[in-house]
């Protein structure tokens, strides 16, 4: 394989700090590879000396075929692991010298898991049970607070938390695991750390063990991450990150590119070394994604070029609604048979209409680490509550559900009076006998008891709009979004994806069969062989595609914000990672790459994402 002249440069890099500036497409595990290699067969380094670690285990056996299939020749494989795998043999040997045990409790099939113990805390605290978002949410901050290594109590001064009592719960999970000798994933590094830093002779043992640290996807590398390599090559700093800064985009997860804009000050005399070629992409493609990428302010100082011929500009489609969107994408597939494809989205939800549409269409599709909510989501019980007392005004259960979530105004005195009072008759003959009944509310219950009647002639995908905009369930979600601990435009995609589904369906089985089958499809389409991917960006980071469309680029979708006029420190910081995101993703595709808006969304008007307009004004 011909190697450019950056490329050699940092391979040949041996003692001493160094940092290689990768941009996308650039060779960048390629070059670590051969960097071992060269390690190896020119410096005579004992492979067993080298440890190579990445971001995740699917990176690190990657790495470890590449090399055995490109370097055949040499002695034993050198190692390649995750940064959980190698703390594990840390604590490993910590508890075997203690003669002590330990449990991981990352298994959620375990009768003892983070997740059970998790709800068992909450119901002893709050006396109710969490739900599956809350309980994501719990383990985000978590997470967030181990690897940023944050003080808990000055986090939930700065940080809005929606999870009920989250600072007696996160203590109380801290203490029952500390009691039964229980690690979880976030454990195996803040407890390595602390045994590395108070154990001299374990901290010696490893240091001896290794010569070098090689360190990929640097960008994707916590802070606590980052200390505990830091510690383990000191004192010979023999440390050797490949990164780009560009492609930081796990900032939920504690990642942050400032690790690597402060490694000059980390270590003393470090070399940085700059991949600037994208040997991927096509001319347009890189141009477009260069000068995206500049408008970010926290990074390095680089571009990105390419010696690739010109292919197609860089699309940016306007489309008149969802279902449009997704007949182009389709229409444009045929046309461009048997090359790879991609389309790629922030938001898993966007996935299902998606998913929906060409399984419809018979067509055969991969997916990416889909997870998703939906199919127990209390939205989706509200909504079948809705339409079961349309069928039955005498089911008080679904109405209590309810009532208070439309325009009736109806108060709750009325409703459990209603619950106790004429039982024979339907909920609203109750309601309108309710004791010094006012005017106005015999109208609003007349009004309302007309629209459940409605509500009766409509198909699926018709009621869920119906419920939306003409019965005021819109309304209250916009009110308690902010309550619930997420966006309003969020909680309306949920409800866009449950309309997609429901699209043309008569009754409420049928949509529950619908709504199982894609279920069965999310956990079965990973498997299938087919040229389509359907990823989140996050998912595709790393891979290539001959096509790529980035879909539903809408104001408030993507990013999650109007627009970037906030002076906020945090705001830019959340800017800032929402446009490398968006980098990532434009930077997956070779030779085709289209951005997809549409104008509507049901019966919304919509704006396109705040990237189109900084794509429009600063590309070439």
């Amino acid at each position: 394989m011909q190697l450019s002249k950056e490329q050699r440069l940092a391979l040949e890099h041996t003692k001493g700090p160094a940092l290689v500036l990768a941009v996308p497409g650039s060779g960048k595990t390629t070059v670590l590879l051969h960097r071992t290699n060269n390690l190896i067969n020119k410096h005579m380094v004992d492979p067993s000396r080298i440890l190579s670690i990445t971001f995740s285990k699917s990176s690190a056996n990657d790495m470890k075929r590449r090399y055995q299939d490109r370097f055949s020749n040499t002695p034993p494989s050198p190692q390649f692991m995750t940064i959980h795998a190698f703390c594990y043999t840390i604590i490993r040997d910590y508890y075997r010298a203690k003669k002590e045990n330990f449990t991981l409790i990352e298994d959620d099939t375990s009768p003892v898991n983070k997740y059970a113990i998790i709800k068992n805390i909450f119901l002893k605290i709050n006396n109710y049970s969490i739900t599956e978002d809350k309980l994501e949410a719990f383990f985000s901050h978590y997470g967030y607070v181990k690897n940023k290594m944050l003080d808990i109590n000055n986090y939930i001064m700065d940080f809005r938390i929606e999870v009920d009592n989250f600072l007696n719960i996160y203590n109380e999970y801290e203490k029952f695991k500390r009691e039964n000798q229980l690690l979880d994933f976030d454990d195996m590094l803040t407890f390595t750390y602390k045994i590395l830093t108070e154990n001299s002779n374990l901290l010696n043992h490893y240091r001896r063990m290794y010569d070098y640290f090689q360190l990929d996807e640097g960008q994707d590398t916590s802070k606590l991450q980052f200390q505990i390599i830091k510690l383990l090559a000191l004192p010979k700093n023999n440390i050797f990150v490949v990164a780009d800064d560009d492609q930081s985009i796990y900032g939920f997860r504690g990642a942050n590119p400032q690790e690597l804009l402060n490694f000059n000050k980390e270590f003393n005399k470090a070399k940085i070394y700059y991949m600037s070629d994208n040997y991927r992409s096509s001319r347009n493609i890189v141009l477009a994604s260069n000068s995206f990428i500049q408008k970010n302010t926290k990074r390095f100082n680089k571009s990105i070029r390419t010696s690739n011929p010109s292919f197609e500009p860089v699309q940016v489609v306007k489309l008149k609604n969802q279902t449009a969107q997704y007949e182009y994408i389709l229409e444009d597939i045929i046309r461009n048979k048997g090359k790879s494809v991609a389309v790629l989205y922030r938001n898993n939800l966007s996935s299902i209409g998606l998913m929906d549409y060409f399984d419809r269409k018979g067509l055969n599709f991969n997916t990416r680490d889909i997870k998703l909510k939906i199919f127990n989501h209390w939205i989706l019980k509200d909504l079948i509550a809705f339409i079961n007392f349309s069928s039955n005004q005498s089911d008080y259960q679904s109405f209590m559900q309810v009532y208070y979530k439309t325009k009736g105004y109806i108060s709750k005195d009325m409703v459990l009076w209603a619950g106790n009072n004429f039982l024979e008759l339907s909920i609203f003959q109750r309601l309108l006998r309710y004791p010094g009944i006012s005017p106005f509310y015999k109208k609003q219950i007349g009004e309302l008891e007309l629209d459940y009647r409605r509500l009766k002639r409509f198909s699926i995908d018709e009621k869920f709009r119906y419920i939306l905009d003409t019965m005021g369930y819109d309304l209250y979600l916009k009110d308690n979004s902010i309550k619930f601990g997420y966006s309003y435009g969020y909680l309306n995609s949920i409800i866009s994806s449950y309309i997609t589904i429901g699209k043309g369906i008569k009754d409420l089985d049928n949509f529950k069969t619908r709504l199982n089958h894609i279920h069965e499809l999310i956990k079965n389409s990973s498997n299938r062989n087919s040229k389509i991917t359907f990823s989140t960006i996050h998912s595709a980071k790393g891979m290539e595609f001959d096509l790529v469309y980035i879909i539903d680029l809408l104001e408030g979708e993507f990013p999650s914000f109007s627009d970037s006029r906030s002076s906020n420190e945090r705001f830019l910081e959340e800017i800032e990672e929402e446009r490398r995101v968006f980098y990532v993703g434009m930077t997956r595709a070779k030779s085709s790459l289209k951005l997809l808006w549409f104008i509507h969304d049901n019966s919304k008007k919509m704006n396109p994402s705040l990237f189109i307009n900084e794509l429009s004004n600063n590309t070439p």
